[in-house]
Order: structure tokens, then C-alpha cells, then sequence
């Protein structure tokens, strides 16, 4: 035990312990002070879970970033490589969030594997009171930015350009890198996914019609003691139009978990693509039929580039 009353040398010392015990003194409080506001509407008490639990991991109870509906595939890994960056606007009552997304696609061996790596770069958000207390999250004026998950997928070429109709597997990883878990922004969870996709070329003296479709597999770890995963069965159909150097898409595509927390997002996705020389401007238009309400703008600027062993040509 300290002697405050000695006399000595140590005052320097004694006056540190004393200004180090005011200062722990003085964050307890303030820490305690920060989160008084979410245990009182939550009816959170000391020896409750971590508020960490009474989160939900699924996309209805998270951000527009956190577990969204995979871009679908159309059976075909594309003949040149893609480095892409993207402003995306989601608008969504109580939640209007915008990004930065990148993407890059490198194909190999004649277009038979490609490896891809995208992810949002930076999110800014902005929630209303309800959506926050909505999704039980602890980000008070609910508003703040953020650094987005990463994903990593390889693709491999089955079939192509054959009677049987063209065949693409995908095996997606999703990381844990997104934050702002305490504004219930992203899941601080890993997840992975994979599908096939099937597309036939509909060829006309001037166009191509591309129907296409995919079924396939989402998993994603939650919060939840007693069911650590949500599993989810993900399935799609679009058709793509091709004329000179544009490119029309439309598709409607999902997840089904089984939980029933908002687990089964659905969207409807539209898409035009204009394309000169080796660079690209692709606008998308991306509306959530349910448990994903946003609606969502995004303006890409693409460029291409050879692959590993690829032609000079683009298809």
C-alpha cells in the first residue's frame, strides 16, 4: 500500500498513481456512460450474454454489404482479364449507404481457370434510429465509415462452345475483413460458396442471346451457440444480349437459409455494358425483392487485359 502522508523523493511517483487511478476512474465511467443508452433500450444487465450475441448474423439484420446476393455466373470464364472499380449506391428507408468496391479477374490457360479476388474498398453509412435499433447495434448517431469484407473464388471451365450447354464451377471464400461489427455493418464472420452455372448461345445473324442459370451452396458462420452456420441453398436465371460492343443483362437470383432471420434474399439484377478497344462503362441497377430492401446503383469502370495464355481477341 501507498503512503500519501511519507515525505521524500517519491512524490513524483505517488502523484503519477494517483493521476493513473482518476484517469481509469474517469474511462470507466465514460465507457460505462457510452453504452447506458443500448442496455436500457435492450434490457442488457451485467451477467447477460456479450452484447455480441444478441446480433443476427443474416442480410436482413446487416448492412447492404454484409452477406449480399453473389453476382451470378453465365457459364463462361471471359476471354481477357478484368480490373474493375465501382461506386455503388444502395438506397434503402432508415439506410442509405454508399461505396467503393474493386474487382480483378485474372483467366488462365486459355480461359479454362480464372482466379478472382473483389471486395468493397471503403463504405460510408448513415442509419436512422430504427434500422440501428432494428439490428440491435451499438453505433449511437449510426453513422461512420468502414473497410468492406475480401473475397477470393476460383473458376473452372467445364464444358464450352459444345452441344452439351457451357458449365462453370465457382468455389468462393468470404473473409472476415469487413468492420464496424459493432454498427451491425458486417458480419465479422468467414463464409464460402459454390455453384455451377450453365449458359447456350442463341446465335443470330447480328446478336446473341445467352439464356443462363445456376444452383449452388451458401454457408456463412454466426453468432450462434447452438447453430454455428446458416446454410443456404443459392439458385438464379438471366438471359444476356450481345450486339456489337454492348452487352444487355438480366437476371433474378438468391439464397435460401433455414434459420428464418431474414436469411433469403432475393434481387433482380440489371445491367448495360458499352465496351471500346481494351476499357469498359457498365451501369447496374440491382432492386432486393425481400430480406435485402435496398435499391442499388453502380457505375463500373472495367479494363482488360491479357490473361496467362490467353488470345489477343475479347469474345
Amino acid at each position: 500500500m501507498v503512503n500519501f502522508y511519507s515525505k521524500g523523493k517519491n512524490w513524483q511517483v505517488k502523484l503519477f498513481f494517483i493521476l493513473t487511478m482518476l484517469l481509469a476512474s474517469f474511462q470507466a465511467k465514460t465507457q460505462n456512460s457510452d453504452w447506458e443508452w443500448w442496455n436500457a433500450l435492450h434490457g442488457w444487465e451485467p451477467g447477460m450474454p456479450s452484447w455480441r450475441m444478441w446480433l443476427t448474423i443474416s442480410p436482413g439484420y446487416l448492412g447492404p454489404n454484409a452477406l449480399p446476393v453473389p453476382k451470378m455466373k453465365n457459364g463462361l470464364i471471359k476471354e481477357k482479364g478484368e480490373t474493375q472499380i465501382s461506386t455503388n449506391l444502395h438506397f434503402r428507408e432508415g439506410d442509405n449507404t454508399q461505396d467503393i468496391s474493386g474487382y480483378f479477374m485474372l483467366p488462365f490457360a486459355q480461359s479454362k481457370i480464372a482466379f478472382e479476388v473483389y471486395g468493397v474498398i471503403v463504405e460510408k453509412y448513415r442509419m436512422s434510429n430504427q434500422v440501428r435499433d432494428e439490428r440491435l447495434a451499438r453505433d449511437k448517431d449510426g453513422k461512420g465509415i468502414s473497410q468492406g469484407d475480401l473475397y477470393f473464388s476460383t473458376l473452372l471451365q467445364i464444358t464450352r462452345g459444345r452441344k452439351f450447354p457451357n458449365t462453370l464451377l465457382r468455389a468462393a471464400a468470404k473473409t472476415a475483413s469487413g468492420g464496424a461489427y459493432d454498427a451491425a455493418r458486417y458480419s465479422d464472420s468467414p463464409g464460402y460458396f459454390f455453384d455451377l452455372s450453365f449458359s447456350k448461345d442463341l446465335r443470330t445473324p447480328i446478336s446473341i442471346w445467352r439464356p443462363y442459370a445456376s444452383f449452388g451452396f451458401y454457408s456463412w458462420q454466426t453468432n450462434d451457440d447452438e447453430n454455428l452456420q446458416n446454410d443456404a441453398y443459392m439458385y438464379g436465371a438471366g438471359i444476356e444480349f450481345l450486339k456489337n460492343n454492348w452487352t444487355a443483362n438480366a437476371s433474378v437470383s438468391g439464397y435460401s437459409g433455414y434459420k428464418e432471420e431474414k436469411d433469403k434474399p432475393m434481387v433482380l439484377t440489371l445491367s448495360l455494358e458499352k465496351q471500346k478497344g481494351d476499357r469498359s462503362i457498365s451501369l447496374q441497377y440491382v432492386h432486393g425483392f425481400r430480406d435485402w430492401e435496398y435499391d442499388t446503383l453502380r457505375l463500373s469502370y472495367i479494363w482488360h487485359f491479357n490473361g496467362v495464355n490467353q488470345s489477343q481477341t475479347i469474345e
